[in-house]
């Protein structure tokens, strides 16, 4: 991003949507104590505008942090054909920026066990969070950064309900299963559409997925689809929405593995020594 490039109309929309976004990178990675002093970020970049933007905030943020902490950029090449291997290994080091290609065939895996036609994007994202996992767990790194925004949380929540019969999203931070790894979001309260703004004002060298020949989920692409319109018809309403998630009552809902229905019981004396206020209003009738 050359500033013989930018005019400076260009120059203050992009420092505006700069500083948006460290705000809420910075008040994600605060609200959930995303990172710690002597922690080891690893952040996972994949090529795509998500990835580069979270690097680029991160790298940003640790100039000034209250808190002293390692990047370090982790890329898995999946032996994807035609995959550029040579753009995020110039990039990064462009930047100064440790970091370490993965590579790992996971590809043909998925291509062999997933048949023609059906969507890939579920194995192959499970056989790369276990590589990163290993990988996280092999090398001292003690949070795992990835690239989802608020848009994805969104549209995962509504995946849940309208497929999975689940009320659940992305949580902005999570501990692994085997609890040997955490997982943070700091794009979490960030739009998708100020991340492709950032993208396209930073020049990032996108990298498109070509597994599956950029095949669509189609569910995921109607949750998009759905959330657009909304946002564009009712400003304001993905926002809320969002706030839902952080404002959950489990007594008002309707599971009975986090909220004790079965054991309530009334917290007063049901044999009152004391006529009720009903038949204190019948004796003063009938007098």
């Amino acid at each position: 991003m050359s500033d013989d490039n930018f005019s400076q109309k260009s120059r203050t929309q992009f420092n505006k949507l700069q500083k948006r976004l460290r705000h809420y990178v910075g008040d994600a990675i605060a609200d959930y104590k995303m990172i710690e002093n002597g922690d080891k970020v690893m952040v996972c970049l994949s090529g795509g505008k998500d990835s580069y933007t979270l690097l680029d905030i991160l790298l940003n943020l640790q100039k000034t942090a209250p808190v002293s902490f390692e990047v370090i950029a982790v890329n898995l090449d999946q032996k994807q054909p035609g995959f550029p291997e040579h753009v995020l290994p110039e990039y990064l080091a462009s930047l100064g920026v440790p970091y370490h290609i993965i590579e790992k065939d996971t590809y043909s895996v998925v291509k062999r066990v997933i048949p023609e036609g059906q969507t890939t994007c579920g194995l192959c994202s499970r056989l790369r969070r276990g590589t990163l996992y290993g990988y996280a767990e092999a090398n001292g790194v003690t949070k795992i950064a990835l690239g989802h925004h608020r848009d994805d949380i969104l549209e995962t929540f509504f995946l849940n309900i309208f497929y999975g019969g689940k009320l659940k999203a992305m949580p902005p931070k999570l501990l692994s299963d085997d609890k040997k790894n955490i997982v943070i979001r700091p794009l979490a309260y960030c739009r998708e559409k100020d991340i492709e703004r950032y993208s396209a004002f930073r020049k990032f060298p996108i990298i498109p997925c070509n597994l599956c020949g950029s095949q669509e989920n189609l569910q995921r692409a109607a949750m998009k689809v759905m959330l657009k319109g909304w946002d564009k018809q009712f400003p304001g309403r993905l926002e809320t929405i969002f706030t839902s998630l952080q404002n959950v009552a489990p007594s008002q809902l309707a599971d009975p593995k986090i909220f004790d229905f079965v054991g309530l019981t009334l917290g007063r004396d049901l044999i009152s020594q004391e006529p009720d206020f009903f038949d204190s209003g019948l004796e003063v009738l009938a007098q």
